[in-house]
């Protein structure tokens, strides 16, 4: 397969270095045209279709009915795959070599290809995105086979799309593409969720602003129509301040250089070592889950569990659904049509699955993304950087990061799960999860990281060869 993975369509490299105004130009070019995407319909789709996607939309970063439906669903399914294949050593790829390193990218590409099909085709197949009968009738004679293949083949343009957007910006811009549109799309969705004054289950505005004012012109019961919000501000304001400070929270070990002398230095072990990016593949493992439930049931078979739209109202669908906000297990507010005992296991797999996945996955995301002791030991050999006290040996040095990263890289993606979990049994301002408000908070941190750390590179053109930049 090596040549077709060589030949796979991609987005060519710079030759050279990219100034830091050019990536910006790129981020913000690729932004506006994300948005213009999200605001593309898809021709031919009935009004009363269904979004299968519709709780994932926070992390998916599409927009339901547009041309970017699917939206990083595929990219981040593809990784899911290739990380348990690479993180179980069944893929022998050596990315640390250029070779290595092109079969890994075209092998990620043609399950993207893969994934985008197989994530399509149950959108039309299930019955969940239905063709229009006028444009049928106008169009196509009547023939709606016609209309759902139309609606097949731009939704798969769309993912293609957002795939080659998500390699412009790892390229040319700033950070990846799929962290830059999911903090598009959620930061979208929360200033939303400050200032809507559209009313949707009672007369007042959704916007926390518009229904503040709007309850106390009114004089009606804050505990009543306030307190769902209340709470949800709260849980927005300290996820967002947890996440800042856990994100400064790092154990620093002291480098040397082994040639200049006094020229020292500190590699910084995070807290969340592996970032918050594993979140995302436990969710959308989740998501592809409760696809997969939704699919056969619509079709009529529900040995897996019966679906009322897009909620599970039962089997071991339910049991496998995570929880979205207090309507999904406070049984004592609202009658949930279960009894406390189920709600309660709900609650408890939600837990595990979380956790569990936190962890696994963040120590499968090390290993691929060359951030394992193996790995930044070999770094910091090529870098001429040694530990002080120790001889300069790439297996020594391993052995002396084994004492950290391993350990802390799993009680990071504990402490997130257990922080994504608590994030969402409480919501969070803007109808997006606690999950992607998470994700948005520390990518838009490790963004801005990024950005101070390409300044100064670019202030100091000398450190860009040291770092390996140029």
């Amino acid at each position: 397969m090596e040549p077709l993975l060589a030949a796979m369509p991609a987005v060519k490299s710079p030759e050279g270095h990219v100034h830091f105004k050019d990536k910006l130009l790129w981020t913000l070019a690729v932004l506006v045209l994300y948005f213009a995407l999200t605001n593309i319909p898809v021709f031919g789709l009935d009004s009363s279709s269904q979004d299968v996607f519709l709780y994932w939309r926070a992390l998916l970063a599409g927009a339901s009915g547009s041309i970017i439906h699917l939206g990083i669903g595929p990219i981040v399914t593809a990784s899911i795959v290739l990380q348990l294949l690479k993180g179980a050593d069944i893929l022998n790829i050596d990315t640390s070599e250029t070779r290595g390193q092109v079969m890994y990218m075209g092998l990620q590409k043609v399950l993207i290809m893969v994934m985008i099909v197989i994530e399509a085709a149950p959108n039309l197949v299930g019955g969940f995105m239905r063709p229009d009968p006028v444009i049928a009738a106008n169009f196509f004679g009547g023939n709606l086979f016609a209309v759902s293949l139309l609606i097949f083949v731009q939704i798969c343009i769309g993912g293609v799309l957002v795939f080659l957007l998500d390699e412009v910006v790892t390229k040319w811009g700033i950070g990846s593409g799929v962290g830059l549109f999911i903090i598009a799309g959620i930061s979208q969705a929360i200033v939303n969720g400050f200032i809507n004054w559209s009313p949707v289950s009672d007369p007042y505005p959704i916007g926390f602003f518009p229904r503040l004012i709007a309850i106390g012109l009114d004089g009606a019961s804050f505990f009543q129509y306030f307190a769902k919000d209340i709470l949800a501000f709260v849980t927005t304001i300290a996820i967002f301040l947890i996440i800042v400070y856990v994100e400064s929270t790092r154990i620093e070990i002291p480098l040397a250089h082994a040639q200049v002398r006094g020229a020292r230095a500190r590699f910084p072990v995070k807290l969340i070592y592996a970032s918050v990016l594993p979140m995302i593949l436990v969710r959308v493992l989740q998501a592809n889950v409760q696809m997969l439930g939704m699919f056969l049931s619509n079709l009529g078979i529900t040995v897996l569990g019966k679906f009322s739209g897009q909620r599970p109202a039962g089997g071991i669908m339910y049991f496998l659904a995570p929880i979205n906000g207090p309507q999904d297990w406070m049984w004592w507010v609202t009658d949930l049509g279960h009894p406390a005992g189920e709600v309660i296991l709900r609650l408890g797999v939600d837990i595990t699955f979380m956790v569990v996945g936190g962890a696994v996955f963040a120590l499968f995301w090390i290993k691929t993304a060359g951030l394992d002791s193996k790995d930044v030991a070999r770094q910091i050999q090529l870098s001429g950087m040694s530990i002080p006290g120790y001889r300069r040996n790439p297996q020594v040095l391993e052995k002396y990061l084994d004492r950290y990263i391993p350990k802390v890289t799993i009680i990071g993606g504990v402490f997130i799960g257990i922080l994504s979990v608590i994030a969402n049994l409480f919501g969070v301002i803007g109808a997006v999860s606690g999950t992607g408000l998470l994700l948005t908070v520390s990518i838009t941190y490790r963004l801005y990281e990024e950005i101070a750390s390409q300044q100064i590179m670019e202030m100091y053109p000398f450190m860009r060869t040291f770092f390996g930049k140029e």
